[in-house]
C-alpha cells in the first residue's frame, strides 16, 4: 500500500475533502450497500427423490438432522409440490428456489418454466439420483430457448461409489467416476441436449467428488457484478473458496477506510474514533458470518461432520471466533496493536494543525482502519481454514 503519509497521498485527501464530503460518504454508503444486496435466484429442479431438498439444505450449510423452519423439507417421497423459497441463514439476498419435480406437475414441459416463474432464476441446477430422463432434457432445451444457464448434478454419488466397492473386486474410483460421468453425458446427449455439464456431487459430502468444479464454474459465468454474490454464500468445502472469499472480502477494505477518513475531516473530537470502532464491529461481524465461524454455522458444521463444537472451536485462535464481536472486543485488540493506538491519537492531535491538520487525520483514519480491517480479516480467515480442516478429519473418507 502507498505511503498513508506521503505528499502525493495527503494531496488526493485534500481534493476529496475539498468537494463535498457529505455527498462522497453517502456515495460510498450507497455503494457498499447495493454490494451487500445484489439479488441471486437459483432454481433447484429435478423428478420425485432426486435429492433437491437435501442439495438445497446442503449449499446453505444445513445438516439434514436440522428442524428449523430454514431447512427445506426432505424425505423418501416428494416433498415438493410448488415453489418454495429458501434464502441463505448469512446472506438473505441469495435464495435457493426448490422446485417441483416437473414430472409431478401434470405441467407440459413447454409450460413448467412459465408455471414456476422462470425468468426471476439467475440458472437452474437439474438434479438426478440416478440417470438423466427425458423430462430433464425437456426441460434443459425449454430453459435454453429461455436463454437461461443450466447445469446437472448427479446426486448422491457417495451411496453409488459404495455399491461399486462392495460388489467390485478391483476398484478403482477415478475409474468408476468416470463411467458414471460419460453415461449421463451419453444419456443427455441422446436427448438433443448439446455440451452437457454434469458434476457428480454428494450432498452429505460436498468436499468430495465435483462440487467445487459446480461452484467453480458457476463462478466464471455469473454476470461479474453476481460472482461476489455466490462466492461469500457458498459453503466452505475447499480452502480455496475460503481463500477466494478472503480476496473478495479485502477488496472492499478500501471503500471502508475511505469512510473512515472522510469522517476524520468533521472537525468533531472523538467522532471519527467513534466510527472507525462502528466500522470495525460491523465488518468483522460479516466476515465472521461469511466463513461459517458465527455459532449457528459452527453448530451446523458440527452437526455435518460429527465432530464436536468444542472441538471445533478449540482449533480458532483468535477472540474474534469466540464470542460476539462488539465495541468491546475491538478495542481490547486495537489495545494489543501499539500501531493502531498510536495512529488513533496522533489523527486526533494532527485535526488541529493548520492547512495540512485535516488531510494528515484523514490519512492516518484510513491507514489505522485498513490495517486494522486487514489484519481482522487475515485471523478470521485462518480460523475457518483451522475448523474447516478439523471438520474434514472425520469426513474424508466420504
Amino acid at each position: 500500500m502507498e505511503d498513508p503519509l506521503g505528499k502525493e497521498y495527503i494531496d488526493t485527501f485534500k481534493e476529496l475533502l475539498q468537494t463535498n464530503v457529505p455527498a462522497a460518504t453517502a456515495k460510498i454508503k450507497a455503494y457498499l450497500e447495493e454490494q451487500d444486496n445484489i439479488p441471486l435466484n437459483i432454481a433447484i429442479t429435478g423428478e420425485c427423490g432426486s435429492g433437491k431438498s437435501t442439495f438445497v439444505n446442503a449449499f446453505r450449510g444445513l445438516d439434514k438432522k436440522d428442524k428449523s423452519d430454514a431447512a427445506a423439507p426432505t424425505g423418501v417421497v416428494e416433498t415438493t409440490m410448488e415453489v418454495n423459497p429458501y434464502p441463505h441463514p448469512n446472506f438473505p439476498n441469495v435464495t435457493l428456489w426448490d422446485l417441483p419435480g416437473i414430472g409431478t406437475t401434470n405441467v407440459p414441459a413447454a409450460e413448467y418454466l412459465e408455471h414456476v416463474g422462470f425468468e426471476r432464476f439467475d440458472f437452474f441446477i437439474i438434479i438426478s439420483a440416478d440417470r438423466f430422463r427425458e423430462n430433464d432434457g425437456k426441460l434443459a432445451l425449454e430453459i435454453q430457448k429461455m436463454k437461461k444457464k443450466f447445469y446437472f448434478v448427479r446426486s448422491k454419488i457417495d451411496h453409488n461409489m459404495r455399491d461399486e466397492e462392495e460388489t467390485q473386486s478391483e476398484f478403482n474410483a477415478e475409474k468408476t467416476l468416470s463411467i458414471i460421468r460419460e453415461n449421463c453425458v451419453d444419456g443427455l446427449l441422446k436427448h438433443k441436449i448439446e455440451s452437457p455439464q454434469v458434476f457428480l456431487v454428494s450432498s452429505f459430502h460436498l468436499h468430495l467428488y465435483d462440487f467445487h468444479l459446480l461452484t467453480n464454474t458457476l463462478e466464471k459465468e455469473l454476470p461479474e457484478h453476481k460472482r461476489d454474490t455466490l462466492l461469500l454464500a457458498m459453503p466452505n468445502v475447499h480452502c480455496e473458496i475460503i481463500c477466494k472469499k478472503k480476496e473478495a472480502l479485502k477488496a472492499k477494505i478500501k471503500y471502508l477506510a475511505s469512510l473512515s477518513a472522510l469522517t476524520a475531516a468533521v472537525p468533531a473530537p472523538g467522532l471519527s474514533v467513534a466510527v472507525d470502532i462502528a466500522i470495525l464491529v460491523k465488518a468483522t461481524n460479516k466476515y465472521k458470518h461469511t466463513f461459517g465461524l458465527d455459532s449457528k454455522s459452527m453448530e451446523n458444521l458440527a452437526l455435518k461432520s460429527g465432530v464436536p463444537l468444542t472441538d471445533l472451536r478449540a482449533v480458532t485462535t483468535s477472540n474474534l471466533s469466540a464470542g460476539v464481536i462488539n465495541k468491546k472486543v475491538i478495542m481490547k485488540l486495537l489495545v494489543v496493536s501499539g500501531f493502531q493506538v498510536a495512529s488513533l491519537a496522533a489523527e486526533e492531535v494532527s485535526r488541529f494543525i493548520p492547512l495540512l491538520g485535516i488531510p494528515v487525520a484523514a490519512a492516518l483514519s484510513f491507514t489505522c482502519t485498513y490495517k486494522a480491517l486487514e489484519d481482522c480479516l487475515n485471523m478470521l480467515a485462518e480460523d475457518a481454514e483451522r475448523v474447516f480442516k478439523k471438520a474434514l478429519g472425520s469426513n474424508s473418507s466420504g
